[in-house]
């Protein structure tokens, strides 16, 4: 709450009265014609309230006109005369109360009504100079520290439409928008607002390798990221820094088994119980022989330490192969014989597929005991804080399990972390339906699910919370969006995807999110706990735009001729896998 100018309105000039009053909104009869004709849904009305200092202010989210009939008062004819007469209407949702404080021209606004309007109450337009003075408050109402400065109110373009930066992060947020509605403008605007700040922490999941440009001066404007990239099937010993290797004693139990364990088969639970034996033991010979005998009593199978995958192999296959002594001097097959077969082999089919080479094969570095810890520094506090990691080259079919894996780790380890020493971490999850899917069919979609919901439910009390971007919310977990709290809508032309928008919001601001099929490409509707009053705003442009802007089809067909060099380059990027 903060205070400005006081709104002002006169009795004299008001547009009508109200005529009805439920718990949802209030209807109100509109007598002045004029006044009509320039309120339309999504227009602001102030309301009398019945306390003398206060104004309610709600929302038009309905104007229609309906006819009724009635007797005339003054009719002097025996024969019944029945008249009809139309009335305009117009559904106003009451969002916020505007009071003045002890009859000074000061005005403050708080989200909620304070009360119900009367009958008959006079209602009023909120426009030109009392429309600039609530926006404005609307903006002041937040700390300068804790400004997130967005663009513009479409009702009022001289006014900065500002977010509270603490509300928006911490309570979980999401992005939605057909795709050429600016939603990826939208994305690299907050991260360019959050890159400002002496010690951002934001892990960007980038599905295209679109946000690299915001790790790269352009002109006057500095980077404001770090660009990291998972490792393609081309970076097999690539020791750059910028390459992040995934080994597979990263995964726990079940994500592993999610790979390679066909739970259809008779000998499954053998293979799974041959497998964690052999993974427990290989984990704890790497800690002994770290010499910390303290983790060696307390470790689990799931915990992150190197266990060598070579000597796995072998000891399933031995374990394929083995035979037991048997009555007198003979010998027989083993408990596990011919039951592993199959395990084995499809453990080396993706420890020799050079797709998977990051996770099966990498880089010997990762051997070391203290490669967690460096990783997670790398990840975690190193600057500049805001970290663009690229999963573009991550094989499709084992990308949810490799984003969860990333996601579930950096979570874990904020877990663990102190709570006076934790840095408060945001994901920033783009094309989220790619991995968080709403009916997952498959196991591995359902292990990157487990760990994004967690972060949905339990993220806030460990400091870390998820902004969720998609083009396609109708494919976006249920249990990830209802838990987010705050919402940049940008056009969404798809029927399915608006209802879950619609689904998503209260119930009585329904209204507002049925103008998202109209919205210009760069405008969005913002609600949610991070601003005061949901408003549709004009989102200002980001200084570096990310590689995702539409292109100009007709003018390039007619300008750009097809460069032959750089399709045969493309081909042999296909052929190494690999830019």
């Amino acid at each position: 709450m903060s205070s400005t100018q006081a709104l002002s309105f006169s009795l004299d000039h008001s547009m009508g009265y109200v005529l009805r009053v439920d718990t949802s909104a209030v209807w109100a009869h509109v007598t002045d014609e004029d006044t009509l004709s320039r309120v339309s849904v999504g227009s602001l009305i102030g309301v009398q309230s019945p306390e003398a200092s206060s104004t309610l202010v709600g929302m038009v989210d309905r104007v229609t006109r309906d006819w009724r009939e009635e007797e005339p008062d003054d009719s002097e004819s025996d024969e019944p005369t029945i008249l009809q007469s139309e009335r305009n209407l117009v559904r106003i949702v009451l969002l916020g109360t505007h009071s003045r404080i002890s009859r000074k021209e000061i005005g403050t606004f708080k989200r909620g009504a304070d009360s119900y309007p009367r009958l008959d109450a006079p209602v009023w337009p909120i426009e030109g100079e009392n429309l600039r003075q609530l926006m404005g408050l609307l903006s002041a109402g937040i700390d300068e520290d804790k400004q997130l400065d967005l663009g513009t109110f479409v009702n009022d373009p001289s006014t900065r439409a500002v977010a509270d930066g603490n509300r928006w992060f911490q309570r979980h947020a999401a992005v939605l928008g057909s795709t050429g509605s600016g939603k990826s403008w939208a994305v690299a605007l907050i991260l360019e607002r959050a890159g400002n700040l002496d010690h951002p922490n934001l892990i960007v999941l980038d599905m295209h390798g679109e946000y690299g440009p915001l790790a790269k001066p352009s002109g006057d404007a500095p980077a404001i990221g770090q660009q990291l990239k998972i490792a393609g099937p081309g970076d097999s010993g690539n020791l750059d820094d910028g390459i992040i290797h995934l080994p597979w004693w990263l995964l726990t139990q079940e994500e592993m088994f999610a790979l390679v364990l066909d739970r259809s088969e008779d000998n499954a639970p053998n293979q799974a119980a041959r497998f964690a034996h052999h993974v427990r033991a290989l984990k704890e010979e790497a800690i002994v022989a770290a010499g910390d005998p303290a983790l060696a009593a307390r470790f689990t199978l799931d915990s992150p330490v190197f266990a060598d995958l070579e000597e796995l192999v072998k000891r399933l296959e031995a374990d394929d192969t083995q035979m037991v002594p048997g009555a007198g001097t003979n010998v027989k097959q083993g408990p596990f014989f011919g039951k592993l077969g199959r395990f084995v082999a499809r453990l080396n089919s993706r420890k020799s597929d050079r797709r998977y080479a990051f996770m099966f094969s990498p880089d010997p570095s990762t051997e070391e005991f203290g490669w967690v810890a460096k990783l997670a520094s790398r990840l975690l506090a190193a600057k500049p804080g805001i970290k663009i990691v690229d999963f573009s080259e991550v094989p499709s079919d084992v990308l949810p399990i490799v984003v969860g894996v990333f996601a579930r780790l950096l979570y874990q380890i904020q877990f663990w972390t102190k709570d006076d020493a934790r840095t408060p971490l945001t994901f920033v999850c783009d094309e989220a339906h790619l991995y968080l899917p709403a009916d997952e069919t498959r196991v591995s979609e359902q292990r990157a699910l487990d760990a994004f919901e967690r972060i949905a439910k339990e993220g806030r009390k460990y400091g870390v919370s998820l902004m969720v971007i998609s083009q396609r919310p109708s494919d976006v977990s249920k249990t990830v969006l209802s838990q987010c709290n705050n919402f940049m809508i940008l056009r969404l032309t798809n029927d399915q995807d608006r209802q879950v928008v619609q689904r998503l919001v209260p119930d009585n601001l329904s209204g507002l999110t049925a103008s998202v099929p109209l919205l210009d490409i760069g405008e969005a509707i913002v609600l949610g706990d991070s601003l005061l009053l949901p408003s549709r705003l004009r989102l200002n442009q980001p200084a570096v735009k990310p590689t995702s802007a539409t292109r100009d089809f007709w003018t390039e067909w007619q300008e750009k001729q097809p460069n032959e060099a750089s399709i045969a380059e493309a081909v042999a990027n296909l052929r190494r896998q690999g830019r």
